[in-house]
């Protein structure tokens, strides 16, 4: 893996470009815009918000890196957010809300006294394209053909979906998991080298994965896959659902499980969840977006005829739609990640909370 490299934006970013000869600016420029935009958007930013390569991987002669972009308190203390997309990299639409949620950050650091204030109490780190290689190649797994969701050291205790709950049949068959017990890709290898080094002994942290794909509607999905029983922090989830809603009533998301709609083998949350919060005492809630691309092929099913018109929207004012809509969603989980102390559920609360959440989520299971 390549050496993390603690660099300001406008060091980084011109050497990674100018080592790339005019035939490889034109291919990304054609292939990869997502990764020239937030290089634009990286070069810009203030000397505040800092960079590094965590990998990079070749496909086809291009060599593109995995950025990681932090902001914010330096305190070992300090609450976290953890923002990711592009894990697939067929789901676009998942990288360019990460990558317009930190365009904007970045443009409010320059004038909201709000924003650094509340900076100095929490810490960013965003990783907006985890998947360049599946991207730039318009697939859902990386170059080796492996779904990086189905990639980690855990199995489903119960069957799982036919192929969708992650197969070891073939990389020329979807929903490939590879073979874990031999390492992960370097992929997710950088991403769990950020996780440990961030997120273990932290008082609190959340993560966001934002994904398209899956159903009508705009679904936020916590773990577990590979279990239809409830994590053990359910009463921190079931809190940080209530101060949402509480905050934003007229929300259209749908909040569950992903065990209500289908188990599947090498969750990345799932592995994640269980390895920090088995690290100490602190919590750790990861969250998953799954935008719903059902609506934008009723809207204009000739996106059928496009592999990439099943997963994102193609018509101009629903794309500019998808990337505004949930920019409020990750403005609340940036302040309820630097608010915790006041929401998380006391030991007298969590019980109470743990039985609602119980109730509400898996009375079916019994």
């Amino acid at each position: 893996m390549t050496e993390l490299r603690a660099l300001t934006p406008h060091e980084a970013i011109p050497g990674e470009q100018s080592a790339r000869s005019g035939r490889q600016r034109r291919l990304l420029r054609t292939f990869l815009p997502e990764l020239v935009q937030l290089e634009r958007v990286l070069a810009e930013a203030p000397a505040s918000v800092t960079c590094q390569v965590l990998e990079r991987v070749t496909v086809n002669d291009v060599t593109v890196p995995i950025y990681r972009a932090d902001v914010g308190s330096d305190s070992p203390q300090a609450p976290v957010l953890l923002l990711v997309g592009g894990v697939h990299g067929l789901e676009r639409i998942g990288s360019q809300v990460v990558i317009a949620w930190l365009a904007n950050l970045v443009a409010r650091l320059r004038w909201d006294e709000h924003l650094q204030a509340l900076l100095d109490k929490v810490h960013i780190t965003v990783l907006p394209i985890l998947n360049p290689g599946g991207m730039y190649l318009n697939q859902r797994s990386n170059p080796n053909g492996v779904d990086l969701m189905r990639n980690a050291p855990i199995t489903a205790q119960d069957r799982s979906a036919f192929l969708l709950g992650g197969q070891k049949l073939s990389p020329r068959l979807p929903w490939y998991t590879g073979d874990p017990a031999q390492g992960m890709e370097p992929e997710n290898q950088a991403l769990e080298g950020v996780i440990r080094e961030l997120l273990p002994g932290r008082p609190f942290g959340l993560a966001l994965d934002c994904h398209s794909g899956f159903g009508w509607q705009d679904q936020i999905w916590f773990p577990y896959a590979y279990r239809r029983r409830p994590m053990r922090r359910i009463a921190s989830v079931m809190a940080l659902k209530l101060i949402w809603e509480q905050a934003y009533p007229n929300h259209s998301y749908r909040f569950e499980p992903q065990s209500r709609h289908y188990l599947t083998h090498g969750d990345l949350w799932d592995y994640f969840y269980k390895q920090v919060n088995r690290a100490g005492d602190g919590t750790f809630i990861p969250l998953t977006l799954e935008m719903g691309s059902w609506r934008w092929i009723r809207k204009r099913p000739r996106q059928l005829l496009r592999l990439d018109g099943l997963f994102n929207p193609l018509v101009p004012h629903r794309h500019q739609r998808a990337l505004r809509s949930h920019l409020p969603l990750m403005d609340f989980l940036l302040n309820a990640a630097a608010s915790h102390r006041h929401w998380l559920p006391a030991m007298e609360d969590e019980s109470m909370l743990r039985e609602a959440a119980i109730m509400h989520w898996y009375r079916e299971n019994g």
